[in-house]
């Protein structure tokens, strides 16, 4: 009897309705497993249609066409001799579903509907999807006339059961399922399901690739088994980034896996393991507890086996070690990853870029460069597929990259646009940095631009603005700040549309803009600014962690420009200079640090607290550095400016999703945009917890810590509730 079994999973980039091209890279998937010797090949979830679909769910439109590909898949000689695992959207008894369709030989072996939905985060997916509640049953489901044309079959098992073939048995889990309490595979596991299969469609989160790694391994080092994960890759069509990692494990060991970050359309990974390892595991540490449910699992039997008779010299793949990205490298690679992604299906030329000489522009531009540095690799490895895209990006059939600086330099144009408040610092930083990366670098002066808006407001008003250090109000200095924003975001999209034009050749360029996750916390962004740009690399990613990825950039990249950019103060350089020199810089408008708005971010977001509960956390968390008084101060001041700007983040332009934290109003952080800014009552029982630590009497019970001296600041007294664009505006863009 065989008890070696060759098993493949996969990491696809599809693509959402891209049906011919998902179709195609699902085909070549089963090719390669084929090729590995694999007798089951397992695909990411919804990997028919594409994940991303959303309300296109809804529509008759996107079940037939997943059907017609299903027909494809069936006739195929290639999917022959191999148990296909595939994911797809089925209506059953008129209620949708997210199925895997498990299929042999132009016949449907069964279909498993998932039972525990991803709703949460940036996923919706009880918005499309019902779950299977019916634990242990199945149902007939009758297969459409297009596919019983192939078939030969009526109906088919739909429900909650598993495949038994003639030497083993595999179970299905679905991506989220795996993440929960209740996790299928615990009970199939303790029925002798051997084998646990996950399809998934997992997106990057910074520091996140360990979580799902050790999910894997904790699924079978209790009670044995091998595991069996796929992920898709790449952009679908949205502001996530699935990045990979598929990965088979048995008995707690990870024995093959992909990479998170790659250009690969098509990743297969396979492992030929050994079934008795798997018993002999259960048989010693786990034979106590393997009690079966009083309702066990329904069992489809299929006449094939997965291993073959004469296999005792088969080698079998041993536990290898996961060695992760550091968070400067995956905002290298996963960004620039998304960004190729991006361009290629848009059809664009290129990118262009404002450079100003801060950080958060250089971050953008570095990750253009480390997308072109990718490019160049997967070329000298002989990816064909990149070639292809990118002679077709830059429209020369025979085009072939010779570095990463001369690919940038027909990619990636970056444009200061200098005005009489920017300084020669940042302009010679800019140009600094663009000279290392190769960028197409011009420098454009926007004061005439701005004097021509302002005179036709004077003229029709008889007034002429002033800036505060000139006389004149908050409000005029606001305004005047907010013009020179706003004038960057009309002429980057100009020399986008017309700047490959006015060097004679075709295409148009993507605007990216670069306005960090903590900026958008605050609104600390002109609305409608350069911030307003077609996609953001950065835009879920913090300031800190930016420092240290242009840090790694110096080092990776030898960017030494970078030193100068790290070293400056952060500015937006929109009002008069003073002496020549910076006079306004980020921290001091916003009147927070960036350090203090990452941890306040993570305690709106992710601990879910409001103005009273962060003020409870923040005044142990921040005890050695601030008095209970100043943490309410800030506490007041960044719901203020959250809450008064929040109807920015209505219009922010799509950004790569990194941070649990994100404040992404489109997809995943779900608020009202017109909020009562001067939270009163919110504001008054933090005001009335003041009195409380005048004195040193409140000690942490851990650690026995106590405040010296009490309250060293009265509470600032509420501010009126802002109306007007003028009053919500906070400006903030670098030249």
């Amino acid at each position: 009897m065989g008890r070696k079994v060759t098993l493949a999973t996969c990491s696809l980039n599809q693509w959402a309705l891209d049906f011919d091209g998902n179709l195609e890279r699902i085909l070549k998937s089963i090719e390669i497993a084929k090729a590995h010797g694999a007798k089951y090949r397992l695909g990411p979830e919804l990997e028919i249609c594409g994940y991303g679909c959303a309300d296109h769910f809804y529509e008759s439109d996107t079940l037939l066409h997943s059907f017609q590909v299903l027909r494809k898949l069936l006739e195929s000689p290639v999917t022959q001799d191999i148990i296909c695992d595939v994911g797809m959207p089925i209506m059953h008894h008129n209620v949708r579903y997210n199925c895997r369709v498990l299929f042999l030989n132009r016949k449907i072996l069964l279909i498993r509907p998932k039972m525990l939905m991803a709703n949460y985060g940036v996923y919706r997916e009880m918005r499309w999807f019902s779950p299977w509640k019916q634990s242990r049953q199945v149902e007939e489901y009758f297969l459409p006339q297009m596919i019983q044309e192939v078939t030969g079959q009526d109906t088919v098992p739909f429900g909650d059961c598993v495949l038994s073939t003639k030497d083993t048995c595999i179970g299905t889990e679905m991506c989220a399922e795996l993440w929960n309490t209740n996790s299928p595979h615990i009970q199939m596991g303790l029925d002798g399901v051997e084998i646990f299969t996950n399809s998934s469609a997992s997106n990057h989160e910074l520091r996140k690739a360990d979580q799902r790694v050790n999910l894997v391994k904790s699924a079978t080092i209790k009670s044995g088994g091998i595991y069996l994960y796929a992920n898709l890759k790449g952009c679908d069509g949205d502001r996530v980034y699935y990045d990979g990692c598929a990965m088979l494990a048995i008995n707690g060991d990870i024995v093959a896996r992909g990479a998170q970050f790659s250009l690969h359309d098509v990743e297969v990974i396979s492992a030929t393991l050994d079934l008795e390892d798997v018993r002999s595991y259960r048989g010693e540490i786990c034979q106590p507890n393997m009690e079966i449910e009083p309702k066990p699992c329904h069992r489809v039997k299929v006449d094939f086996s997965l291993s073959s008779g004469d296999d005792i010299y088969l080698p079998t793949h041993q536990p290898i070690t996961w060695h992760f990205h550091s968070p400067e490298e995956e905002i290298s690679l996963g960004p620039a990853c998304w960004l190729w992604d991006y361009l290629r299906r848009s059809g664009q030329a290129g990118f262009l870029v404002p450079l100003s000489g801060g950080v958060d522009s250089s971050s953008t531009a570095c990750i253009v460069h480390s997308m072109c540095v990718l490019l160049c690799q997967a070329v000298e490895d002989g990816n064909s597929q990149v070639l292809e895209d990118v002679r077709r990006v830059v429209a020369e059939d025979s085009y072939r990259p010779q570095n990463p600086r001369e690919l940038c330099g027909r990619i990636l144009t970056t444009c200061y646009m200098a005005s009489e408040n920017s300084s020669e610092d940042t302009c010679s930083r800019a140009k600094g940095l663009a000279n290392q990366i190769g960028s197409t670098h011009m420098n454009i002066n926007i004061d005439m631009a701005v004097k021509g808006i302002l005179g036709i407001f004077s003229v029709v008003t008889g007034r002429w603005p002033q800036f505060r250090v000139n006389g004149g109000s908050h409000r005029e200095n606001l305004a005047l700040q907010n013009v020179q924003a706003r004038v960057r975001m009309v002429l980057a999209y100009l020399f986008a549309q017309l700047g490959l034009w006015s060097r004679g050749k075709p295409g148009g360029l993507l605007v990216l803009g670069s306005a960090n996750v903590d900026e958008s916390l605050t609104g600390y962004f002109t609305k409608y600014d350069c911030s307003s740009a077609d996609i953001n690399p950065i835009g879920g990613i913090s300031k800190t962690d930016l420092k240290s990825f242009l840090l790694y950039c110096v080092e990776q990249f030898q960017l030494t420009a970078l030193r100068g950019i790290l070293s400056a103060p952060p500015t937006a350089e929109l009002e008069p200079l003073t002496d020549g020199r910076v006079s306004q810089t980020d921290e001091a408008d916003m009147g927070l640090t960036y350090s203090e708005l990452s941890v306040i971010g993570r305690l709106r977001k992710i601990s879910k607290c409001g103005p009273f509960s962060m003020f409870g956390k923040l005044i142990h968390m921040w005890k050695d550095a601030l008095s209970p008084a100043e943490v309410a101060q800030k506490v007041k001041h960044f719901f203020r400016m959250y809450s008064m700007n929040r109807h920015k983040m209505t219009t922010v332009t799509p950004s790569y999703h990194a941070e649990s934290y994100s404040p992404d109003d489109n997809r995943f952080d779900l608020r009202p945009f017109l909020y009562n800014s001067r939270w009163a009552w919110q504001f008054r029982c933090i005001d009335n917890q003041l009195p409380l630590l005048r004195v040193p009497l409140l000690v942490a019970a851990a650690g026995g810590t106590s405040w010296q001296g009490g309250v060293k600041d009265a509470p600032p007294k509420a501010e009126p509730l802002n109306a007007g664009s003028g009053q919500l505006e906070r400006t903030k863009c670098p030249p």
